[in-house]
C-alpha cells in the first residue's frame, strides 16, 4: 500500500479513502459514516491495522446508485 495525496492505493491499484474523505463526498459527519457503516447502508471498508478505508471506485458507485443499503454484515444469529 502507498500513500499519494492523503489518498492510500492498495497492492490492486484502487484508491483507498479514509473516513473523512468519504464523509466529504456525502456532504455528512465522520460519525455518520461510521453508524451507516454499522448498520451496514455502506460498501464494505477494508480494515487496515486499526483504521476503516473505502475503495474509491466502491463509493462512487454506492453515490451513484443513489446510496442505497448494502447488508455486508456477517456472522452472528440471524434474525
Amino acid at each position: 500500500m502507498t500513500v499519494t495525496n492523503e489518498r492510500e492505493v492498495s497492492r490492486d491499484g484502487a484508491e483507498l479513502l479514509p473516513i473523512g474523505q468519504v464523509a466529504k463526498m456525502v456532504a455528512v459527519s465522520r460519525r455518520t459514516i461510521s453508524r451507516l457503516a454499522d448498520a451496514g447502508k455502506l460498501p464494505p471498508p477494508l480494515r487496515i491495522g486499526g483504521s476503516l478505508r473505502w475503495r474509491l471506485a466502491d463509493v462512487r458507485q454506492w453515490i451513484a446508485a443513489g446510496c442505497p443499503a448494502v447488508r455486508h454484515i456477517s456472522g452472528g444469529a440471524s434474525r
